[in-house]
């Protein structure tokens, strides 16, 4: 927890030991306890404690093993109060037993093992690190032997065994001073995973590798359903039978003895693993009767069950622009692709997430992706942004686009779902979570020939010319289109299905309703699902190739230790957030005895990563801009995030800068550097920046009229602001009669939250101005002799 008792360090930070140590000495003390300290604190006005407090403190002593004591720092702390504050109070207090509670331990323990599953095969990693006044060693045991030839900090099996599977404890020896770490638990699973398959994540998520399968038994036979996930902590397990949970079965092996009539019924086990929560598939267990009625064959029961679909693998593409340089900025992208990254990853999808791309960066990491699908692969591309749709075709918005923006600075969604089904891919979903406006600075029409297959679902967050909102609150929230889908992503239906669902949702909900609605494209004719198992294709070389592709952009830096000349020894851990966005933490491990201060920072990075010094050497992840990964990192470290790495050109090369200072030389500190490379991390390894390439999605995506060919760009009036995820853009007179209305809608939850106001302009045709879209169904028309048969058959496919 807190190292050497750093007097910046919030008191809300400090060891529940430490506070409970402290609670009881100042409950028990009369004239120097906690109600002189709240008079203290009192008087000084800093942290503003009023004899009304106090009275609430004084009012714990009437609960339960309630704490005045405890209620007072918990006020202190969420005023501000920091340790070197509580220090001098209890100094003024004049109450050495009290401050003996804050003086830190000759031996403390500051990172403790966690308990994690993971797969047999992989690498087996538990650390406990300790600072004390002397040399610190370390001894590790499984169960009650010692684990050999292991006395070092990190505990590392490699590869690991099923047999390796148990509980582990580390003993920390100072001099004649011991501590023991906490227990771990380390389970083991044998699974098959593809090639290439990457668990740098496992440290922050879970991920379900063992689905239970269908059972088909006889009276008196035993059933047995296993599943499995990985992740840290460990995961733990609930079984359900019809819905209903099982008693006592919280293990991944659901075990029953001689079966009857009573469990012929539908299975599924819940998952949870610390914050995180999801569920298996849900699989049928038949007993007995089946046989009667199939005259005692097998053959009912084969076809009484539908064909499983498989795909050959998963990959998706999620991006989310919201840092624009000359249009609104967002907020809920960054959310929306974050959460949908969690739940996809949970399906098995090789996830690759960014943020903030360049019309470059965008159509390279198209390129990327369409390299990971071939035959039968479900390939899944989500876009939250700025966006508009022209006679039927969507285009996507970089973050560098001008203003006003035309088809040639912008992606066209319809361009990528025909590069996809030149791939042969099992099933192509788009989710579009932007707005569909007509963009009256963009005149051109696109020659796209798309072929017909029954395999393409679209998931528009809101329905043709009209715009998708995003909840505005103090905080972060998703948008509306995905504060619905991630209710509903994990349910093992149709694709289709679960759209209708999530916008029947929608439709409730009464924020927007009348003004943002879901719309559905389909032309899927099988019952293919998100939740569907992989099955490698017959070509493994082929499927190998595409996961060692994707797991290019996924490998984290090992986590090091770094030894200075001056014996400190510091700590750093790397942790993605996204696939392009860096967290670095540094912690110091170790600190000379004859050295008071001890600080170390990062600096010295690459100007291609324009990192801002506000996301550098932070206390706590959320003020570098780190929202998500806070409950998973280590505590009391220095953060520094590192975003667009999408940019970098070179290695990344960084400086871990030491400043300490002797008891002997107290006002002249002492520093030392230490240059760390650490290649190319993530989304860095694929050279996004690169020009484009003339073999990419930029063939398909241009327009017949380029930035250079437009009309000069017109700076955009004061008085027009459009809406967010939609067009930035200066009206026209001659073609739009301004009407404009206001937006005001709340979210009912905890409270109501104020939010997105939208303030928009309906267009209008007046004669002789914009042609309207080309039908209902708005398809893209190929400019060949025989389109009219084609076209026909592929709007028929069409279901709205």
């Amino acid at each position: 927890m807190v190292d050497y008792m750093d007097r910046s360090t919030k008191i809300n930070l400090l060891k529940e030991g430490v506070v409970k140590k402290l609670c009881e000495v100042l409950d028990k003390s009369t004239d120097r306890g906690w109600r002189k300290l709240g008079e203290i604190v009192g008087k000084e006005k800093r942290l503003k404690v009023s004899s009304d407090d106090i009275e609430i403190c004084s009012l714990k002593v009437l609960e339960l093993e309630g704490s005045p004591s405890r209620m007072l720092l918990r006020l202190m702390g969420e005023r501000g109060c920091t340790l070197g504050h509580l220090m001098d109070y209890l100094q003024t207090l004049a109450n050495p037993d009290a401050v003996q509670c804050l003086k830190p331990s000759p031996l403390q323990i500051v990172i403790q093992p966690q308990s994690l599953a993971l797969i047999s095969g992989h690498n087996l990693r538990l650390s406990c690190h300790a600072v004390g006044k002397s040399p610190v060693q370390y001894q590790w045991f499984k169960g009650k032997e010692e684990v050999p030839n292991c006395m070092s900090p990190d505990l590392l099996i490699s590869p690991v065994h099923v047999r390796d599977a148990g509980f582990y404890i580390c003993r920390v020896n100072c001099g004649e001073m011991f501590e023991f770490s906490h227990w771990a638990q380390v389970d083991v699973l044998t699974v098959h995973t593809p090639y290439g398959q990457s668990f740098h994540s496992l440290e922050s998520r879970m991920k379900l590798v063992m689905q239970p399968q269908p059972q088909q038994l006889n009276i008196g036979d035993n059933l047995q359903l296993e599943c499995g996930a990985v992740g840290r902590p460990i995961p733990q397990y609930r079984w359900h039978k019809n819905g209903l949970p099982v008693p006592n079965a919280t293990k991944r092996k659901l075990i029953i003895l001689n079966v009857d009539q009573e469990h012929h019924a539908r299975y599924r086990c819940e998952i949870v693993c610390g914050s995180e929560k999801m569920w298996t598939n849900e699989v049928d267990v038949v007993v007995d009767d089946f046989y009667a009625i199939a005259g005692g064959s097998n053959d009912f029961f084969l076809n009484s069950v539908p064909e499983q679909l498989h795909a050959t693998d998963k990959v998706a593409l999620l991006i989310g622009n919201l840092s624009y340089k000359n249009h609104p900025q967002l907020k809920a992208p960054m959310v929306d692709v974050y959460d949908l990254t969690n739940l996809l990853r949970q399906l098995d999808f090789k996830v690759v997430s960014l943020l903030d791309l360049t019309e470059s960066e965008m159509r390279n990491a198209v390129d990327e992706f369409l390299l990971l699908l071939h035959k039968g692969v479900y390939g899944l591309l989500y876009y939250a942004g700025h966006g508009y749709e022209n006679y039927g075709n969507s285009f996507m918005v970089p973050v560098d686009a001008p203003n006003p923006y035309r088809s040639a600075n912008c992606l066209c969604v319809q361009s990528i779902l025909k590069l996809m089904q030149e791939k042969e891919t099992g099933l192509n979903v788009f989710l579009l979570d932007m707005c569909r406006k007509r963009n009256i600075h963009d005149d051109s029409t696109t020659n796209i020939v798309l072929r017909v297959t029954a395999n393409i679902v679209f998931g528009y967050a809101t329905c043709q010319d009209a715009e998708a909102f995003e909840l505005s609150s103090s905080g972060f929230t998703n948008g509306v289109f995905v504060k619905f889908l991630k209710k509903r992503l994990l349910d093992d239906e149709k694709i289709t299905v679960v759209l209708d669902k999530v916008a029947e949702d929608m439709g409730q909900f009464d924020a927007t309703k009348g003004k943002q609605a879901l719309e559905i494209r389909s032309s899927l004719s099988e019952r293919r699902a998100l939740t569907d198992s992989i099955m490698p294709s017959d070509s493994p070389d082929l499927a190998h190739a595409h996961s060692r592709q994707w797991a290019k952009a996924h490998e984290l830096p090992e986590s090091m230790s770094l030894l200075f000349d001056c014996g400190a020894q510091i700590k750093l851990g790397f942790a993605a957030e996204f696939s392009n966005v860096l967290v670095i933490y540094t912690h110091i491990t170790k600190k000379p005895e004859d050295m008071s201060v001890c600080q170390a920072h990062v600096t010295d990075f690459s100007q291609d990563l324009d990192v801002d010094p506000k996301e550098m050497n932070r206390e706590t992840p959320e003020e570098t801009g780190t929202y998500f990964l806070s409950g998973s990192l280590p505590q009391h470290c220095l953060y520094t995030r590192l975003s667009s790495l999408q940019k970098l050109r070179e290695e990344l090369v960084f400086s871990v800068c030491l400043q300490g200072t002797f008891s002997a030389m107290e006002d002249d500190p002492v520093h030392w550097n230490k240059a760390i490379n650490i290649g190319k991390p993530l989304i860095a390894r694929l050279d996004l920046h690169r020009a484009m390439r003339r073999n990419s999605c930029l063939q398909t995506c241009l327009m017949p009229h380029s930035p250079s060919q437009s009309p000069c760009h017109s700076p955009r009036p004061d008085h027009f602001l459009h809406h967010h995820h939609g067009l930035h853009q200066a009206q026209d007179p001659n073609r739009l009669s301004p009407q404009p209305f206001y937006m005001d809608v709340y979210e009912h939850h905890q409270g109501a939250v104020n939010l997105g106001q939208c303030h928009s302009e309906p267009l209008h045709h007046s004669s002789g101005g914009l042609s309207s879209s080309p039908g209902r169904f708005s398809i893209p028309i190929e400019a060949s002799d025989d389109i009219n048969e084609l076209q026909t058959a592929f709007i028929n496919s069409l279901q709205l």
